[in-house]
């Protein structure tokens, strides 16, 4: 089965196209479309959770290309910082300002210095739209992603694009950056196993 990925990050879309192959999904991304002359539209993701932010997108998508269509969206939250800081949904926003990478990474470098090293796990949801009768969504604790630690101490090399926050990101068990992980370890973070069982599931539906 071939399906769009509704993501314009390059990182996402590898890291989701080796995990999703496993179970025999081919994928294509927007930029592919874009390359094909057609028109992205732009999607608020305006949601107060995750799976709102997933709805909008797969559902803007959909309406726009009339093809198999699923969306992802992440919350970012901390076990050890005021309510009233939790980044959520809006990861990248802060006081209502879209941050840069290197605005993302003095933020949270910031906020982990502030508040001492973070243990911090994503929240993540996805919603599959096959056609106007069959959509499909999820945000369980499958889909989490393990804890992990961030550090007011960048990694020396230089930031991945599309997860720029992975050189803040230490996996607790091993001690390492999350730079310092096997690629299938970051595929695995990158894309958690209820990925997975979510298409399964719908894939062995009659």
């Amino acid at each position: 089965m071939k399906l769009l990925y509704g993501t314009g990050n390059p990182a996402k879309l590898s890291a989701m196209k080796r995990r999703l192959e496993t179970i025999g999904i081919e994928l294509i991304g927007l930029q592919e479309l874009k390359a094909e002359g057609k028109t992205i539209p732009d999607v608020p993701e305006n949601g107060k959770t995750p799976l709102e932010n997933a709805r909008q997108k797969a559902a803007a998508y959909y309406e726009a290309f009339h093809i198999p269509v699923f969306s992802c969206d992440s919350g970012l939250y901390f076990e050890n910082v005021p309510d009233e800081i939790q980044p959520g949904v809006h990861v990248r926003t802060v006081n209502g300002v879209s941050l840069s990478d290197e605005e993302m990474l003095a933020y949270y470098a910031g906020l982990a210095r502030q508040y001492g090293t973070l243990t911090a796990r994503y929240k993540n949801a996805i919603c599959f739209v096959m056609d106007e009768e069959h959509i499909y969504e999820a945000m369980d604790a499958s889909m989490e992603s393990g804890k992990f630690l961030i550090t007011d101490t960048p990694h020396s090399r230089i930031k991945k694009k599309g997860f720029p926050l992975d050189s803040l990101s230490i996996d607790p068990k091993s001690g390492q950056y999350f730079y310092d992980l096997p690629a299938y370890e970051l595929d695995q973070i990158a894309v958690e196993d209820g990925f997975l069982s979510f298409f399964q599931r719908i894939l062995g539906e009659p």
